[in-house]
């Protein structure tokens, strides 16, 4: 009887150890997945109109523009379809040697953006091409953009 006993507790904490290894992963999916919001918006116009948070550089007329951030903090990406092939005025050229990766993603946002970093705009690393501007904005980033507009007030 003993050794039923111990069989069963054991294939019980088996089970258990298995079920913990399939649900922790998801349950961490679950919580950094529900803190984050992506819309879809027609133009730059229409997204700045809808959320503060849409960088105000990205151009009235871009098209097809695509948003994705976390609310916990200032983890930002933006797809949108450009009328050229250049950076919005307002951008500069990028004097980092590299720039650091997106701190989330979303399916129409490519995983290799940061090593064509051309730019700039405000807090955002940006890349064009073939029309499509992509930017993201690390949550570093966000910090110290916010840090200095308040000590500038």
């Amino acid at each position: 009887m003993r050794g039923v006993l111990i069989g069963a507790l054991g294939g019980t904490v088996v089970v258990l150890g298995i079920a913990a290894a399939v649900v922790v992963p998801e349950a961490k999916e679950w919580y950094d997945g529900r803190h984050e919001q992506t819309s879809s918006y027609t133009t730059g116009k229409a997204a700045k109109a809808d959320r503060d948070s849409v960088p105000r550089w990205l151009p009235d007329d871009a098209a097809s523009v695509e948003y994705a951030m976390r609310t916990t903090g200032g983890e930002r990406i933006l797809k949108a379809r450009l009328s050229g092939d250049r950076l919005p005025a307002s951008c500069e050229p990028l004097q980092e040697k590299k720039a650091p990766d997106p701190e989330i993603s979303a399916s129409w946002f490519p995983s290799d953006t940061a090593g064509r970093a051309q730019g700039r705009c405000g807090s955002y690393y940006v890349s064009v091409a073939d029309h499509t501007l992509y930017a993201w904005q690390t949550n570093g980033d966000w910090t110290e953009e916010n840090r200095r507009s308040s000590s500038a007030e």
